[in-house]
C-alpha cells in the first residue's frame, strides 16, 4: 500500500493535480483549488504551523503523511518537499482510501470526508448537466420543417 501511495502521488504530479512546495500549497489553498492538503511526517513545526494556518478556515482537509520529506519529494520529483496540496477530488479520495488501508485508525475519517465530498461534486455536476440541457436542449421536431 505505501509503494501505491507513492505512486499516486508521481501520477497526480504528471496530471497536474497536485501543487508541491509551501509557496504552490499556499496560493492554491488561499484560491479555493485545494481539496487535501498533505503534510510530510518529519516537517518542522514551522512548516506545521504554516499548514495550520493555510487550512485554517477554509473547505480543505489537512493530512498527515507516513512518508518523510525526501519520500515525498522523490514520488513527485522535486527538491525537498514538506507540503503539498492536491487539486482533484478523484485523486484525493483515492489517496485517502490508501492511506486508510495502511491505518484505518488514523486516517478512515479523512478518507469518509473525502468521499462523501467526492460524491456530493459528482451528484451536482450531474444535476446541472441535466439543467443545462433543459435549457438548452435541441428542440424535437417530427421530420416537418
Amino acid at each position: 500500500m505505501r509503494d501505491k501511495a507513492l505512486s499516486l502521488l508521481g501520477l497526480m504530479r504528471r496530471a497536474r493535480a497536485i501543487e508541491a512546495g509551501e509557496a504552490n500549497t499556499g496560493s492554491a489553498v488561499h484560491g479555493g483549488k485545494a481539496k487535501l492538503l498533505l503534510l510530510a511526517s518529519d516537517a518542522s513545526e514551522n512548516a506545521r504551523k504554516r499548514a495550520e494556518t493555510f487550512a485554517y478556515g477554509r473547505r480543505v482537509i489537512m493530512v498527515p503523511l507516513p512518508f518523510t520529506k525526501e519520500e515525498l519529494a522523490e514520488s513527485l520529483g522535486t527538491g525537498s518537499c514538506a507540503m503539498a496540496a492536491v487539486t482533484d477530488l478523484g485523486f484525493a479520495a483515492k489517496l485517502t482510501e490508501l492511506l486508510a488501508q495502511m491505518e484505518p485508525e488514523k486516517y478512515a475519517a479523512a478518507a469518509e470526508e473525502v468521499a462523501r465530498r467526492r460524491d456530493k461534486a459528482a451528484r451536482r455536476k450531474e444535476s446541472t448537466a441535466q439543467e443545462r440541457n433543459k435549457r438548452t436542449g435541441k428542440r424535437r421536431t417530427n421530420g416537418w420543417v
